[in-house]
C-alpha cells in the first residue's frame, strides 16, 4: 500500500505482527511438502513463551509425522465412532444448546464453507466425509496433539489457550499455515495407547501444521469477526 506521498512505507514491526495475526486462519487442505523438523521446533521453542501464570507452562505436544501420524488418523477412521455420536466424557467444547449470537455465527461459517465445496444442506454423507479430513490432519505433513494435565484448573487452561496461539502466529511468520482442530478430543481412546499418553493428560485438540494448497475451493474461506461495537465497552 502507497503512503499519503505515493511513497512506499517500510514495514514496520507492527505490520509484521498485524499480517501474522490477521492472516491466520483454519487451512483445511495442505500440499504434501514436507516441513523441516528443525522448523516444527523452532515455532515449539518461540510459542513456550506464551503467558503462563506463574511459569506452569501447562503445555504438553505431541508431533506425529509419516507413519504414526498415519496410525492415528486410522484409529480413528476405523473405530466406527461417527463424529455425531463421539462423547465428549473429558470435557466439552461447545454449549449443551447453542444460543445467539453464537448459533448464528456457527452457522454462517459452516454454511459458507459448505458452500464453497458444493455441499448441499441435505447431503449428510458428503458432511460427514468432509468432517473426516480433520482426522487426516487435512493432508498436513506434520500434525500435533496438544494435552493438558487433568489436575489443573481453568487458568492453565486459558494459558494453554495462548500457546495454540502462539504456535499458529510463529507457523504465519515461516509462511506456514494450521488448523486447530477440536474434533480430536473425544478420540482419546482411539489416541492415548498410539501416542503414550499418561491417563492423567486431557486431550484438549489437535493441530495441522505445514503449508497451504491454494488450489483447493475451502481455502478461499474467510470467516467474518464483529466488529468491535458488539464486544467492547470503553469505560472512562
Amino acid at each position: 500500500m502507497l503512503a499519503s506521498d505515493g511513497t512506499i512505507p517500510e514495514i514496520g514491526e507492527t505490520d509484521i505482527v498485524d499480517e501474522a495475526l490477521t492472516s491466520r486462519r483454519s487451512v483445511r487442505a495442505f500440499l504434501s511438502k514436507p516441513v523441516e523438523d528443525e522448523m516444527v521446533r523452532d515455532i515449539l521453542t518461540v510459542a513456550a513463551r506464551a503467558p503462563s501464570g506463574t511459569n506452569m507452562q501447562p503445555w504438553k505436544v505431541y508431533v506425529v509425522t509419516g507413519e504414526k501420524k498415519q496410525a492415528v488418523s486410522d484409529a480413528i477412521l476405523n473405530s466406527g465412532i461417527r463424529a455425531e455420536k463421539a462423547v465428549w466424557d473429558e470435557y466439552r467444547y461447545y454449549p449443551d444448546q447453542f444460543f445467539e449470537p453464537y448459533l448464528t455465527r456457527r452457522r454462517a461459517v459452516g454454511f459458507a464453507l459448505y458452500n464453497l465445496l458444493d455441499i448441499g444442506r441435505r447431503d449428510v454423507e458428503r458432511m460427514r466425509a468432509q468432517h473426516d479430513r480433520n482426522f487426516v490432519f487435512f493432508d498436513a505433513p506434520v500434525g500435533m496433539i496438544f494435552t493438558i494435565d487433568r489436575r489443573l484448573n481453568v487458568g492453565s487452561w486459558l494459558d494453554h489457550g495462548m500457546f495454540l496461539q502462539s504456535i499458529m502466529i510463529a507457523a504465519r511468520g515461516r509462511g506456514l499455515h494450521t488448523c486447530p482442530q477440536a474434533a480430536f478430543a473425544p478420540y482419546h481412546k482411539q489416541i492415548r495407547p498410539l501416542l503414550e499418553i499418561p491417563q492423567e493428560e486431557v486431550v484438549v485438540c489437535g493441530m495441522a501444521l505445514g503449508y497451504e494448497d491454494e488450489s483447493k475451493p475451502e481455502n478461499q474461506l474467510r470467516s467474518e469477526r464483529a466488529p468491535l461495537e458488539e464486544f467492547v465497552t470503553f469505560v472512562k
